[in-house]
């Protein structure tokens, strides 16, 4: 690896790091970095998963009290998170590099579209009368399903379909949510990562430079990060977002 790939992935990692812990967005400057330093997509892919977990991981005990508290049904959405991810992380070696490479750019644009507008998502669903007893668990458990595969699939945006999905099951605690989210995103992402290990597509030498920086970005940079308004930093995922889909859009058509 040389010094060059060595910058790159340790500034993505800080970058993702630090902007997943305000915001959350990392896969917008971690996932194309990887893809920039010559990785085939599906590997690019898999060591992004891996990179990031630990950060999803880490958050969950600084939450105990609030899984705690809605521990009800706890069981069967943990349970439906593993097999989603587990399943969505099967579709993506299935597919191979030259299917997921087409979809890149339209990923990419799906998942900056969820992330800008994932708040009035949230509300609209949060509002709806869907969620009533026994109709809106069955719902949001079949939401969350397929919500899983695609976080085991590709996984940006995860966590914005995840808040607007409990907030289907009735969880109007945003701390609670948060928790919630969290834990789920966290056992989607093992379940994918489980199958990225066991299949060998993991570039390890990258990926676990990128983890250093993420674990670096996520302790120190979220005190500078948390200094930029909140709106300006939202902005600046979108543009990075919208950025990259083009020229993914562009890459491909060449």
């Amino acid at each position: 690896m040389d010094l060059t790939t060595l910058a790159i992935l340790l500034v993505a990692g800080t970058v993702g790091g630090a902007i997943n812990a305000v915001a959350g967005g990392a896969t917008f400057f971690t996932f194309p970095a990887l893809l920039s330093i010559g990785l085939p997509p599906v590997t690019a892919n898999a060591s992004n998963a891996v990179a990031l977990w630990p950060g999803h991981a880490a958050a969950v005990p600084a939450y105990r009290r609030e899984i705690a508290k809605a521990r009800h049904g706890l069981v069967w959405r943990g349970l439906v998170a593993l097999a989603g991810g587990a399943i969505g992380a099967q579709l993506l070696l299935a597919t191979g590099n030259r299917l997921f490479e087409a979809l890149i750019p339209w990923l990419l644009l799906a998942a900056t579209l969820l992330f800008a507008f994932g708040p009035r998502l949230s509300r609209i669903v949060g509002s709806a009368q869907a969620r009533k007893a026994g109709r809106g668990l069955v719902l949001g458990l079949a939401v969350e399903f397929a919500f899983a595969v695609y976080g085991g699939y590709f996984g940006a945006g995860l966590g914005v379909l995840l808040m607007a999905c409990l907030s289907l099951l009735g969880h109007d605690d945003l701390h609670e949510a948060n928790a919630l989210k969290n834990l789920l995103a966290t056992l989607v992402t093992a379940a994918s990562v489980a199958s990225f290990v066991l299949a060998g597509v993991i570039a390890w030498p990258e990926t676990l430079v990128m983890i250093g920086g993420a674990i670096f970005g996520g302790y120190f940079g979220a005190r500078a990060a948390r200094s930029v308004a909140p709106g300006i930093l939202r902005a600046i995922i979108i543009g990075v977002g919208l950025m990259m889909s083009g020229y993914y859009f562009v890459a491909v058509s060449v």
